[in-house]
């Protein structure tokens, strides 16, 4: 496994001070070292690269949610495979409940599981506001929404490609510096 881009000496928070960009994130670097608080466990994770984030887009959490959806199974299976973090935003949370807002409780389980960490709302658009006008210009063809927008920058954010979405038009968009995203589901649906 390969360490992720720019983290190279470990986790950020071992050697002392958050980076700017680590900064710039929030808090969602601040979770994860743990021997901050308790030294101990510094020498336990010696050696061991940061899990990378897998970025969640409203579809899959439609298709978790409604067992109706033509791909909840296999939505289902993934989820339950993957043990790296599921990073989302809240336009991708808002859009999901207003997709669900016809199933009763499903906009309540989807808070449930932001509330319980399943799903981790780690961008925030009022730092973020020019990346994410200028993806909205760049795929303005494409007629991309704001949830889609925020995804690509928290790819860039995280460095991150891996994205669990069923919309086939992440294939076409990029992040980082021309970098394709890895849809998850993608090869288990086309089969």
């Amino acid at each position: 496994m390969e360490p992720i881009p720019g983290c190279e000496g470990g986790p950020s928070g071992i050697r002392g001070k958050l980076s700017p960009a680590a900064e710039a994130r929030g808090n969602w670097i601040r979770k994860v070292p743990v021997w901050n608080f308790r030294p101990w466990l510094k020498e336990a994770f010696e050696g061991f690269w940061p899990v990378k984030p897998v970025l969640l887009d409203a579809g899959v959490i439609v298709a978790l949610l409604d067992r109706s959806e033509q791909h909840h199974e296999v939505c289902a299976k993934i989820i339950k495979s993957i043990e790296a973090p599921l990073l989302t935003c809240e336009a991708v949370i808002t859009k999901s409940c207003f997709l669900l807002r016809n199933l009763p409780g499903a906009p309540a389980a989807v808070i449930e599981n932001v509330a319980a960490g399943i799903f981790q709302v780690s961008f925030q658009l009022s730092t973020d506001t020019e990346g994410v006008k200028r993806q909205l210009r760049k795929y303005q063809d494409r007629e991309i929404d704001l949830a889609v927008a925020c995804l690509i920058r928290m790819a860039d954010q995280f460095g991150t490609g891996d994205i669990l979405t069923l919309d086939r038009d992440f294939e076409i968009y990029r992040w980082g510096k021309n970098k394709p995203f890895q849809l998850l589901p993608a090869r288990r649906l086309r089969s």
